[in-house]
């Protein structure tokens, strides 16, 4: 049972954000048929996380048979996850002028790397590639280095999987009130661009200097936001950025208010940085 209880969501299979998507709204209650290709699933497929809770049917969907029985599927059902390139859905005749000829109700929901239209809506594409293009790649990484790939957190799941659950809620919300369905177009790169809004907010306050990493609050820069090796090799995150929890950090690591008192001064950052570093290497992980 769950908020979405006696929904029903049809998840065409795909891989990363799509797939991330139809788990979430499973998770909520949702009743999520994959439909699988006719090779069948395998043994990794079956180890998947993002299958859990989900039912699966195999169908070809270049098959006329195959074909009418998802359309079939679609009149009962309240969203489809299309997770191909753009125009693809179209080509085998699933596309949303043919689904909600079936059901003026459906929220059709598509999820792509660069949107259905512009100049890169046809480009192949993956996380790095989103998240480059927007700055976010950019601002993640020390100083002197080159930028940190975040695995594929920011671009396809963030940006990409659950932007798609929000505007399929929202395109539900729609339904319930006026009856009509809706098209959803998530594309990860605005989901990315999105993620970045506090950056950028903070860039045009004159709090954020985008053109170099390791240099602001939340880069590594701080010396009470950052990772700390210690003596047995481990490492520990601190994240006290709040007065309170500065000063718990003060008490706790034994650092003195005259060394430390003066918390914003950024040209204190680094060497408060150095006598941290020195602070956690004398202490293991679990002391």
């Amino acid at each position: 049972m769950g908020p979405l209880n006696g929904y029903t969501v049809i998840e065409l299979a795909g891989i990363g954000p799509a797939p991330m998507g139809g788990m979430i709204l499973a998770d909520m209650g949702a009743e999520v048929i994959r439909i699988d290709r006719a090779t069948g699933a395998n043994a990794l497929v079956m180890k998947d996380v993002s299958s859990r809770g989900k039912k699966s049917v195999v169908l070809n969907l270049k098959d006329p048979a195959g074909l009418e029985t998802l359309l079939r599927m679609v009149e009962n059902a309240d969203a489809i996850i299309d997770p191909y390139r753009p125009g693809v859905c179209e080509k085998l005749g699933i596309g949303p002028e043919a689904c909600m000829a079936r059901n003026s109700k459906l929220v059709f929901a598509r999820m792509t790397g660069w949107g259905q239209e512009g100049p890169l809506s046809k480009a192949a594409g993956h996380d790095i590639n989103y998240i480059s293009i927007t700055g976010a790649l950019y601002a993640m990484g020390r100083k002197g280095e080159k930028p940190v790939p975040p695995l594929n957190l920011v671009g396809d799941m963030g940006g990409g999987g659950m932007l798609l659950v929000n505007g399929i809620l929202a395109a539900l919300l729609e339904a319930a009130n006026s009856g009509k369905g809706q098209v959803i177009d998530a594309a990860m790169v605005d989901g990315a661009a999105q993620l970045m809004w506090m950056f950028h907010g903070f860039e045009a306050m004159g709090m954020w200097d985008a053109s170099q990493r390791e240099s602001n609050l939340l880069d590594g820069a701080a010396h009470f936001y950052d990772t700390y090796e210690c003596a047995d090799g481990e490492y520990i995150s601190i994240g006290s950025i709040e007065p309170q929890f500065y000063a718990l950090l003060k008490e706790l690591a034994g650092l003195s208010e005259e060394e430390f008192g003066d918390q914003n001064n950024q040209a204190l950052w680094p060497e408060m940085t150095d006598k941290l570093t020195a602070v956690f290497k004398q202490k293991t992980q679990a002391q």
